[in-house]
């Protein structure tokens, strides 16, 4: 009975005696170069780019498969780089960065556009780093400082001026000009300031250098030029507390 059920379904489909049951469909081209000449040159085993080729007049773009195209613009056709999609700007960053080793310069508003956060962590982690160089683990305190002043500074500065500003933007600026006490924290690796005189003395350089760098950023984005002793009297005790964590 089994037998007849495997052997009898040429004879249910209409098959002839030599049919295999193997062959489902019938091709309309009797060779491969039919079926090329009418896709269009594009045949059953073309290449991929004879098919986009065909299909969108274009050679199909050759995409960069590296770990260096991800960083730059080797990949997708008009694809932005990675540093900027990550809001990573290096010229803003050294605009800033030499607008604070230069604070007399003109400021230039539109590079405190964006929140950039970069360059501040950076200044933190290696001033982080040569305070522990120096045999000084104060990263919580760098962090816990850093976090409470720009809360405090970004509610002042909302409350002083009429258009306000962003708690990031406070945070980037507050970070960049956080340099020269960086370099403070360099200058304790060769020096031991065990004296009181000797490290009062080595800090107000830095402080004013910071105060007045961040408050000329802050009164010129915020159009408060003439409340500008006020704008720095907070900034100033912020970066005091920095040069005390930095020479003690």
């Amino acid at each position: 009975m089994a037998h007849s059920v495997l052997f009898d379904q040429d004879q249910m489909y209409g098959g002839g005696g030599h049919n295999d049951g193997l062959e489902f469909y019938q091709t309309q081209y009797a060779n491969p170069n039919a079926a090329a000449s009418s896709t269009g040159g594009v045949g059953v085993h073309g290449s991929a780019d004879e098919f986009y080729a065909s299909s969108y007049g274009t050679a199909l773009p050759i995409v960069e498969r590296s770990w260096l195209a991800a960083f730059g613009t080797g990949g997708f056709p008009n694809e932005s780089p990675l540093m900027e999609e990550l809001g990573i700007n290096f010229q803003h960053i050294k605009s800033k960065t030499l607008a604070v080793l230069n604070p007399f310069k003109p400021i230039v508003t539109e590079i405190y556009d964006d929140a950039d956060m970069a360059g501040p962590l950076l200044f933190i982690l290696v001033l982080g780093t040569f305070l522990l160089l120096s045999g000084k683990s104060q990263f919580g305190y760098i962090y816990g400082v850093g976090l409470l002043g720009t809360i405090g500074i970004w509610a002042i500065l909302n409350l002083m001026s009429q258009g306000g500003i962003e708690v990031m933007r406070t945070a980037s600026i507050l970070g960049y000009c956080l340099l020269p006490i960086v370099f403070l924290g360099s200058i304790g690796l060769a020096i031991d300031f065990k004296s009181g005189q000797l490290a009062a003395i080595s800090a107000l350089v830095p402080i004013a250098w910071c105060t007045y760098s961040s408050a000329t950023m802050f009164v010129t984005v915020l159009s408060m030029s003439e409340q500008r002793l006020l704008v720095a009297y907070p900034i100033g005790l912020f970066y005091t507390s920095f040069a005390l964590l930095t020479v003690f």
